[in-house]
């Protein structure tokens, strides 16, 4: 399976989805003109890697903000992480945030509240 990497831009995230060193990772940014155009990309990978999952995917977040379009692209991407859990596969999903910020806290948690799968929230 090929790996997934999308460099950041100033309005968009750094994503790295290597499946062969089981990283899974979306940091920085999140606030492409396009949400949904942008996460279509992530969201076919995840279809493509569901097929033959690692035995274990934790996918971690560290997002500094993102606009109210991201928000339902991050949700759908956690109900696909969600369904792979539910199929009987290892999954968690990390949430980093800065200590410093309560928004981000609370929305990690609002998240968290909607999701069956591990969901963990780590203050750095």
């Amino acid at each position: 399976m090929r790996n997934l990497i999308i460099e950041p831009t100033p309005k968009t995230p750094k994503v790295i989805l290597n499946a062969d060193i089981n990283v899974f990772e979306v940091s920085g940014r999140s606030i492409p003109e396009d949400s949904v155009g942008f996460y279509r990309k992530i969201l076919d990978w995840i279809d493509e890697y569901s097929k033959t999952p690692n035995p274990s995917t934790n996918f971690k977040f560290q997002l500094e903000y993102f606009n109210t379009s991201s928000s339902k692209c991050l949700l759908d991407l956690f109900r696909k992480l969600e369904k792979l859990a539910k199929g009987g596969q290892d999954v968690s999903i990390t949430w980093c945030y800065d200590a410093d910020d309560e928004d981000m806290a609370e929305t990690g948690e609002d998240y968290k509240a909607l999701l069956d799968v591990s969901f963990e929230l780590v203050s750095i």
